[in-house]
């Protein structure tokens, strides 16, 4: 099987989009956030188009799955980085989100050196949808005041965190299957 295959080539071409988002936000012309609105949206259509052709073609492969998640992680914290250098978000909201993402990242390695999967789970299908729709409401509205889009800003904060929460009791659960400890000596074993 080939390692750059047609969902790898998207999750590559995601990659390579990034620098471009950032040049077109923080360059201080009239188009820069409609240029950059366009490009992001390209960018994040290909995370659901590239993990299709994988399962779809069976062209599942280690680079994919290692890249894919990269992908995402390097789009949103480098639109967050920028929407904050001006100071269209707060700097708490970014840290909370990308504090996230690295922190479930971690939490993916560890896990697979204890023979763990951790897959990914409907909440964090709909996290990357709300932070990716919360992101473009970002680029695009340029009213600093508009409410709706300050609710979605809190909607992907709350919905990154409960996604995370739920990354970290999955872990265990899978830590645990893995080792082979009984289902009653995990209920009871506090640590």
């Amino acid at each position: 099987m080939r390692l750059l295959n047609v969902p790898n080539s998207l999750t590559l071409f995601r990659i390579l989009l990034v620098p471009v988002v950032v040049v077109a936000l923080l360059e201080e012309t009239n188009s820069g956030s409609a240029i950059a609105a366009i490009v992001f949206a390209i960018a994040a259509s290909t995370d659901g188009l590239d993990g299709y052709l994988a399962r779809s073609r069976q062209s599942v492969t280690g680079l994919g799955r290692v890249m894919d998640p990269i992908a995402d992680k390097l789009l949103i914290a480098a639109a967050l980085i920028s929407l904050v250098s001006l100071d269209r978000l707060a700097l708490w909201v970014a840290m909370v989100i990308i504090a996230r993402e690295f922190a479930v990242s971690a939490l993916r390695i560890w896990a697979s050196r204890q023979g763990a999967t951790i897959a990914s789970s409907r909440i964090a299908k709909l996290k990357t949808g709300v932070q990716v729709a919360a992101v473009l409401a970002l680029i695009v509205v340029s009213d600093e005041a508009a409410v709706w889009v300050d609710a979605l800003v809190y909607a992907a904060v709350a919905i990154t965190v409960i996604s995370g929460v739920q990354y970290f009791a999955s872990a265990r659960r899978g830590i645990d299957d893995a080792r082979g400890r009984p289902l009653a000596a995990r209920r009871t074993d506090p640590g």
